[in-house]
């Protein structure tokens, strides 16, 4: 495989995995805050037990699992791709996590805000069709 070659297969998998573990460590924060509910008073004693309930959780620490996982292999990615490329290559992750959201949270997701994740996913395609790496390496 030639060293080109290579580097679109790590780069697309790496983008796979982040527009993977975005939106899951997304949904998975989302889901565990919510069932630790908001705090019952700003005093700092309150604030501490909110802290605490929010830390015990399995299910917000798998979603800084997966949010830690994205960071990773997004630092990695911006080694060597572009951010004009990375950045809007990975914001397919806004329709998976509008697609989580409504099967597995099952939230209302509206009919325009579907299509504005239908343009975005079209921008995704644009932009996926381009090289990753514009700019000359030094």
């Amino acid at each position: 495989m030639k060293s080109s070659e290579g580097l679109h297969l790590k780069t697309y998998c790496l983008l796979f995995l982040m527009v993977t573990f975005g939106p899951v460590g997304d949904i998975l924060l989302g889901k565990g805050m919510k069932m630790v509910g908001v705090p019952l008073a700003w005093t700092p004693n309150e604030i501490f037990h909110f802290f605490l309930r929010a830390f015990s959780s399995p299910t917000v620490w798998l979603g800084i699992g997966s949010l830690l996982t994205y960071l990773i292999c997004y630092t990695l990615v911006l080694s060597w791709a572009d951010f004009s490329y990375v950045q809007p290559a990975s914001a397919i992750a806004y329709a998976i996590v509008a697609l989580l959201g409504h099967f597995w949270l099952h939230e209302y997701v509206s009919p325009r805000r579907w299509l504005g994740i239908a343009i975005i996913c079209f921008g995704v395609l644009l932009v996926g069709n381009t090289a990753f790496r514009t700019t000359e390496h030094h």
